[in-house]
């Protein structure tokens, strides 16, 4: 499991650094806001320990910045400012987790431990060739055009988006998007698959939603140069 500890501290990141060394962890120290930012980037770790008060960006702007990026890295943030308004703003800003300054080292390997376990939750902006669907604004868009969606529709492709090329049954999708359970005379999720579909088709041809008979549907999503849509 590797690590990015951002601490300016140098003797809190080397204690930080030294003690995941003993426990078999590997991790790389960024002493800045920059410096964090631009490792986490280019790098990929399984979390991210982020100190708030940090020289040229301070914590809440590297967090920020990342998941603007669509990076989903757990990441705790590690600060002396304790107080409720810097862990609300820490955990809005996208923190996953939240530990005040000074820890017992047993708290922190306990709380790194229960982050690798709950993993990278889904980016914030899903992407899949052309099309992307921003989850927090609630839309969606082929090369900058928006499509125009009912709320069920974007859950659905949103749930679609969520398992690329992968067939999913029709019971799957209506106890998932509708939280029904699976009813096998309803053509509900025939209907709004059809609808979905057709608004797609009418701007990409990548992805599309493939009827995989007497399986259910797959959203495909094809490597490479995106044909033109359907006329």
């Amino acid at each position: 499991m590797k690590l990015l500890v951002v601490e300016d501290d140098r003797k809190v990141a080397g204690f930080i650094h030294h003690g995941l060394k003993e426990e078999g962890y590997t991790a790389d120290i960024a002493p800045d806001g920059e410096q964090a930012t631009l490792l986490a980037l280019v790098n990929t770790y399984d979390l991210i320990l982020l100190d708030v008060m940090l020289p040229k960006k301070d914590g809440f702007q590297v967090l920020a910045e990342l998941r603007a990026e669509g990076r989903t890295t757990p990441v705790l943030m590690l600060t002396s400012r304790g107080s409720v308004e810097d862990i609300v703003r820490g955990l809005d800003a996208g923190a996953d987790d939240y530990l005040a300054k000074p820890f017992p080292f047993d708290e922190l390997l306990a709380r790194i431990r229960a982050l690798a376990r709950r993993g990278s939750r889904p980016a914030e902006v899903l992407r899949a060739g052309p099309l992307e669907l921003d989850r927090l604004k609630q839309r969606a868009q082929v090369e900058g055009t928006l499509l125009d969606l009912t709320a069920k529709q974007f859950q659905l492709l949103e749930y679609f988006m969520l398992h690329p090329n992968k067939v999913l049954p029709r019971a799957e999708l209506l106890e998932k998007v509708w939280e029904m359970p699976f009813d096998p005379e309803t053509n509900l999720v025939n209907v709004h698959v059809g609808n979905l579909r057709r608004k797609l088709a009418k701007m990409t041809s990548n992805p599309r939603i493939q009827t995989v008979r007497g399986s259910g549907f797959m959203f495909q999503v094809v490597d490479g140069p995106t044909p033109p849509p359907t006329p």
